[in-house]
Formats: C-alpha cells, sequence, structure tokens
C-alpha cells in the first residue's frame, strides 16, 4: 500500500503526460516524445536510477509509447490528405537505416555526445523557422541528398528518443511542402523511427540495476499502459486543432517546442 501511495503522483504526471504527448503528436507531428522523454527521464531519476541509465530508459520508453500514439496521429493526418505518399516512399527505407544503426548504439553505448549535438542542431533549427530565416528551395534535393536526409532523420531521431517530425517537419518545410502537409508526413515517419526502435531496445537493451518494477530491457511496461491510452485518444484532437492553425503560427508553435527540446535535452546532458 505504501509502495502505491508513494507512485501515485507519478502516475496523476504520467497521465497528464499522455494527454499532452497526444495533442502534440496531432498537433506537430512529434510522436509525443518531445514530452515523454523528460517527464521519463525525470521520474526515473527519482527512482534512484542515475542520470544516463533514467535518459536510456527515456528513450526506450518513449518510442514504444509513440507506436500506438503516432498510429492514431498518421491514420487522422491520411484521412485529411495531409501525408504525401511519395516522399514516404522514397525516404522510409534510409530512416529504418538509420533507426537500426542508432538504436543498436543506444543499446550498447551510454554517451551524451550525440544527445549534445542534436540539441545544438534543434535550436539552431528553431531560431531560423521563428524568425522566417528558412531558406526554401523549389524542390526536393537530387536522390543522393534525399538519402542522406532520410538517414540523418532515422539516427538522430532515435537516439533522442523523438518522433520524425522533430527534425522532419523543418526539413520537409525548407523544400516547400505545405506546413500541415509536412506534419501528417512527418508523423508517418515516426511510425517507422518507433517501431523498430522499440523492439531493439526491447530485446537487446541491458536492464540496468535498480530499473523500476515491470522494465524489459530498455521499456518500462507500467508507464506505457497509463500514458499510451490517454495520448490515443487526444491525438485526432491535436490534429483538428492544427487544422485550424494558419501555416504560419504553425511554424511558430513548432519552433518554440523544438527550442524547449534542445534546452531540455541539452541541460540532461550536461548533467544539470
Amino acid at each position: 500500500m505504501t509502495a502505491l501511495i508513494e507512485f501515485l503522483p507519478f502516475a496523476v504526471l504520467l497521465s497528464a503526460t499522455g494527454v499532452v504527448a497526444g495533442l502534440l503528436a496531432g498537433l506537430l507531428g512529434v510522436g509525443g516524445g518531445i514530452v515523454m522523454v523528460p517527464v521519463l527521464f525525470f521520474i526515473f531519476q527519482a527512482m534512484g536510477l542515475g542520470s544516463l541509465d533514467a535518459m536510456s530508459l527515456a528513450t526506450g520508453t518513449s518510442l514504444a509509447g509513440m507506436i500506438p500514439t503516432t498510429l492514431s496521429s498518421v491514420r487522422a493526418h491520411y484521412g485529411k490528405g495531409n501525408v504525401d505518399v511519395d516522399i514516404f516512399r522514397s525516404w522510409w527505407p534510409l530512416i529504418l537505416v538509420g533507426v537500426i544503426c542508432g538504436s543498436v548504439l543506444v543499446t550498447q553505448f551510454q554517451s551524451q555526445g550525440f544527445v549534445v549535438l542534436f540539441a545544438l542542431i534543434a535550436l539552431f533549427v528553431a531560431v531560423r523557422m521563428f524568425l522566417h530565416k528558412t531558406i526554401a528551395v523549389q524542390a526536393l534535393p537530387k536522390v543522393l541528398w534525399q538519402r542522406m536526409l532520410a538517414f540523418s532523420l532515422g539516427i538522430l531521431s532515435v537516439m533522442s528518443g523523438l518522433g520524425g517530425g522533430t527534425i522532419g517537419v523543418p526539413m520537409l518545410s525548407r523544400f516547400h511542402v505545405p506546413t500541415h502537409r509536412a506534419v501528417g508526413t512527418a508523423a508517418a515517419f515516426g511510425l517507422v523511427i518507433a517501431l523498430p526502435g522499440a523492439l531493439i531496445m526491447l530485446g537487446l537493451g541491458k536492464t540496468a540495476m535498480g530499473a523500476p518494477l515491470g522494465t524489459v530491457g530498455l521499456v518500462n511496461l507500467p508507464a506505457l499502459l497509463i500514458m499510451v491510452p490517454l495520448s490515443i485518444l487526444f491525438a485526432p484532437l491535436g490534429v483538428k486543432l492544427g487544422a485550424r492553425l494558419p501555416a504560419s503560427q504553425l511554424k511558430k508553435v513548432f519552433a518554440v517546442v523544438l527550442a524547449i527540446t534542445g534546452v531540455r535535452m541539452l541541460f540532461s546532458a550536461l548533467g544539470f
């Protein structure tokens, strides 16, 4: 009974996280990881894990939680015609390769170097998007460049526990893909990132000593049972909200969220 009472505040926090994650998944196509990772990191640290173990477990649990959330978001976006099927078909194979490479690195090594690098990139992209300094071109680059971008999207996203939207939306927006279509397509990318990434971390991840009850590999199952149902319920509402916002306003909202993510990741990596 005492353990249940002690877990109650975390359960409330996880419930709120599920709601916000679902809304953001639908609104911005970010898969909810932008909310899940920092909250889970805090909770796992409060339960006694060190920062590196807490970050790894938060990353794996976030990816697993994004699977149903992102699926719900993609279905809603696809129904509104916001998924560019041609871009998705072209990019998903190299995204998958990047995801596999990144997932293996996370399960075998504990380093914050890649997180720091991505945090700085995220802040740079956020500032440019918010100030409308992005240099747009008329078409997608050549196939080789697209493959490089897709691979980078996969490996960076899975190593930081985030959905495809965090990097995918700025990438696609740069190439004159309409904002709502970029968000929907990036949400589809998130499914390619979350599903294999979570499976690898579930199967190959090493459960840390002192990990919370119900942890398998780098995934905590009780946290998923609390967050996922709520995130699925609220993802379609996020899609409806996004459809009512002007493209310029949606970009600014995304830029602010991206900046917050970058700062959070940087502080976590530096031990603050």
